[in-house]
C-alpha cells in the first residue's frame, strides 16, 4: 500500500510539472539515460524514446543531436509555440542548457525508430 501511495504522489507531482533534481557527483558527468528518466522524457516519449503515449507525440530515437537541440532550445525560450509545444514548455523550464546537450546527444545514440 505504502508503495502505491508512492508511485501515485511521484506520477502526480510528475503530472504537476515537478521533477526530481538531477546532480552529478563532483566532476562526474551527467548520464543521458538518467537525465532521460529522471526529466520526465519516458512519460510522454516511452522508456525506448519509440512509443509516445499518444500517436501525435514525436518518436525521439534515432533524431539527429543537432535537431533535438534546437527543438529543446526553441521550446523553452518560446520560439517554437506550436502542436503540443505547451506540454513539453512545463518541463523544459526544469533542463539546463548542459542537459540538453546531453539529452540530445542520448537521443540520437539510441536506435532509429523502424
Amino acid at each position: 500500500m505504502r508503495t502505491m501511495i508512492g508511485s501515485f504522489l511521484a506520477a502526480l507531482l510528475l503530472a504537476a510539472g515537478f521533477a526530481l533534481p538531477v546532480r552529478a557527483e563532483e566532476g562526474a558527468a551527467l548520464d543521458g539515460a538518467a537525465l532521460y528518466a529522471q526529466r520526465t522524457c519516458i512519460a510522454c516519449h516511452g522508456v525506448d524514446a519509440m512509443t509516445p503515449i499518444l500517436p501525435e507525440y514525436p518518436k525521439l530515437a534515432g533524431q539527429s543531436e543537432a535537431y533535438a537541440l534546437r527543438q529543446m532550445r526553441d521550446i523553452k525560450s518560446g520560439a517554437r509555440n506550436n502542436g503540443n509545444t505547451a506540454a513539453m514548455a512545463g518541463v523544459m523550464h526544469l533542463v539546463t542548457d548542459e542537459e540538453m546537450q546531453i539529452l540530445a546527444a542520448y537521443i540520437a545514440g539510441l536506435a532509429k525508430c523502424p
